[in-house]
Formats: structure tokens, C-alpha cells, sequence
């Protein structure tokens, strides 16, 4: 190595060498709600006691709960080991009927421990973003606006891999097959769609039908977010959906180089009434979380102290609340990062679009619990 070339070096070096950071840097903005100062720890799950005060829920919380015990009693018992933490699909339940005879009889406190999760830097913190279920306008036809397909997935030999999203969206590597479920205006409206996962469509005669996530390309997924802050497009402080929304509205000329480079790609299915998850239950606005399944099971119920936002999307503090891991994504991954679902429509988008900021969580589980 030249000296030249080791001085250029020893910045970088002495940078990595001194950084606390500890989380991507995508996610270091002013008032995160970052706690920097908490003790680290080498386990995925650490034993707490129960944080005083669990925030009495809203009656669709019941509703919500009730799908869950369902959900607990349809699957087969099974075992998760969380790391340090043995979990049973009894477990699950256990806890979850705890909660439901709270709700049903306040005066009963539940029998549950707490077991804070590790976070995005072993100290505890879990970055919290929204998703929701936006309304778009379709056409059962293309013509010369809509002219944008939502597909259902295409079979395919098995083994044979499926096209990128630049193949798909830019070449038109589906055409033809009649997977077409409707057109819209926007392929950025597409994007997004493929972001949230599911999504409602209205039809021009008025027709409104639930997509439901469908299967994906097996592509792996990469985060525009990210993409356009190492880029040096938008400060990590601005960063938003919105604000992704705007940056590629101003810059239609590189829309693809930019969206293609999630070569992630998600197809829908068509049938349901309501939004539902990953555990095939619907989802409950502001008490479902997409988790990742190998931290957090499926049917596990969580609390939460999460963000509370200013309208200008500012952390002002944050709040308890009990959570239902009812849903996974293909962007969440860890025990640094869950997905909170805020609902249907224009003002859940709002809220959805203001959340990047850490938390903790706790699971919780009965006492009896390994």
C-alpha cells in the first residue's frame, strides 16, 4: 500500500475505530429518541420486570386480541428459540388469554414478565416505522394514463428465478401472460404499494377491492431511503416516505435508475374484505406490528413504548402501548426494527410517513416462561 494511499485511509480507520454509533447511519439523525447511554448487553432478550402501568387498550383492541388467540390455536405447538429465550406456542397463548382477562376484568393484573428486546444496537433500541393501507385509483384496462400493471405472481418452473424490478417495470418482462390484476397512473404510487405490502384499489365504476401481498421475486430487498442518503439526495434528517415521494416527483428522469435499484419486486392476490398480515388475521389500526418472525414469533404480544409525534413529525416522547405481532415484511429484519400499522387511507399514510424513530420493546410472556 502507497503512503498516500494510507493516509487516505487513516481518517476512515480512526472513524470506524472511535465511532459509538452502533446503528446505520441512515438512522442518526437529531431527536431519534435514541437512548444512548442504556446498558449494553450480548443477549437477544433481557428479563425485566413488568414496566408499571400497561395503557389500558380501545375496544378494537379486543377485537384484535381475540383474532390472535385464533390465530395461536389454528397452528401447530411448536417451540421458538429466541437466542437465550425458549418460546412455545403455548406460551403465546398463555399470554394472550392473560391479557384478554385483563381487559375483560381490570381489576385482574396479568401474570407476565417482560424480556426487553436487544434493538438495532444492543442497548435496547427498535427503531418504530408505520405502514398502512393506501386507496388507489385503477383501471380494470390500460389506456394511454393508466398504463401501469399490478400483477398477481406468475407460475413458474420451480427453481426458475423470477425477473427484477427493473426487468419487470422498465422492460416489460411480464407482459403478455395475463397476470394483470388492474393499471394505475403512477409507477411510484406502484412502488409504494409494493412497499406497504397490501393496499385497497378503486376501480372507475366505483369498485374497491383489497390487494393482499402475493408472493415476491425472491429478489433481495434494498431501501430507497438508504440509497438516496448515501447518495447525498436528501439528508438522513429529512428522510421520509414523503420526502422519497417528492425527490422522485422532481426527478423523473432518473426514476429508474433509482427504483431499480430494489430489484425486490411484490406481487398481490385478490379476495379478502379487510386487510390481513402474515398470521392471515386482519390487521388491528395501531395495535398490529410487522415483526421479523425469528426474534419476535408470530402471535407474540408486545409492549411498546413508542414514539410520540408532533405534526411536523418531531419526537415530542413517547408512550406504552400493548402490541400484536400479527404481520411481517420483507424490509424487516433483526431485533432492530418493527413496522407499526396505522390503518387505511390519507391520514394513516400521513402518520405512517412521520415514523423512523426508536423505541423499546418488551415481549411479554407468562411467568412460567423459560
Amino acid at each position: 500500500m502507497s503512503l498516500k494511499s494510507l493516509f487516505l485511509l487513516m481518517p476512515i480507520l480512526l472513524l470506524s475505530a472511535c465511532s459509538t454509533r452502533e446503528i446505520d447511519p441512515s438512522n442518526d439523525f437529531p431527536n431519534n429518541g435514541r437512548d444512548e447511554q442504556a446498558q449494553k448487553r450480548e443477549s437477544l432478550y433481557l428479563s425485566e420486570r413488568l414496566p408499571p402501568g400497561i395503557p389500558y387498550p380501545d375496544a378494537t383492541f379486543i377485537t384484535g386480541i381475540e383474532q390472535q388467540i385464533r390465530y395461536l390455536e389454528r397452528i401447530s405447538a411448536t417451540s421458538y428459540q429466541l437466542d437465550n429465550l425458549l418460546v412455545t406456542r403455548d406460551d403465546l397463548r398463555a399470554t394472550a388469554e392473560e391479557i384478554q382477562t385483563w381487559v375483560n376484568h381490570p381489576t385482574y393484573w396479568p401474570q407476565l414478565s417482560a424480556y426487553q428486546i436487544a434493538g438495532q444496537d444492543q442497548r435496547g433500541n427498535v427503531q418504530i416505522t408505520g405502514y398502512y393501507v393506501p386507496v388507489m385509483s385503477v383501471r380494470h384496462q390500460a389506456d394511454d394514463e393508466y398504463r401501469y400493471p399490478l400483477y398477481r405472481k406468475p407460475n413458474m418452473t420451480k427453481g426458475t428465478p423470477l425477473p427484477d424490478r427493473e426487468a419487470i417495470d422498465f422492460e416489460g418482462a411480464l407482459d403478455g401472460q395475463g397476470l394483470e390484476i388492474a393499471y394505475s397512473n403512477s409507477l411510484v404510487d406502484n412502488f409504494f404499494l409494493h412497499v406497504q405490502g397490501s393496499g385497497m384499489v378503486e376501480f372507475e365504476d366505483g369498485e374497491r377491492r383489497l390487494l393482499s401481498w402475493g408472493g415476491v421475486n425472491g429478489h433481495a430487498y434494498r431501501s430507497l431511503g438508504k440509497v438516496l442518503i448515501e447518495q447525498g439526495e436528501i439528508d438522513r434528517a429529512d428522510m421520509s416516505a414523503q420526502a422519497i415521494r417528492e425527490w422522485l416527483a422532481a426527478h423523473p428522469e432518473r426514476q429508474r435508475e433509482i427504483m431499480s435499484t430494489n430489484p425486490s419486486y411484490l406481487f398481490f392476490s385478490e379476495g379478502l374484505t379487510q386487510p390481513v398480515g402474515a398470521a392471515n388475521v386482519p390487521l388491528t389500526p395501531l395495535y398490529s406490528v410487522a415483526v421479523d418472525p425469528s426474534v419476535i414469533p408470530l402471535g407474540s404480544i408486545l409492549l411498546g413504548e413508542v414514539p410520540k409525534l408532533d405534526q411536523q413529525g418531531n419526537l415530542i416522547g413517547h408512550e406504552f402501548r400493548l402490541l400484536l405481532a400479527q404481520d411481517k415484511g420483507g424490509a424487516i429484519k433483526g431485533p432492530g426494527h418493527i413496522d407499526w400499522y396505522q390503518g387505511i387511507g390519507e391520514e394513516a399514510h400521513f402518520h405512517a410517513g412521520q415514523l423512523k424513530h426508536f423505541g423499546r420493546v418488551w415481549l411479554l410472556l407468562p411467568r412460567s416462561a423459560k
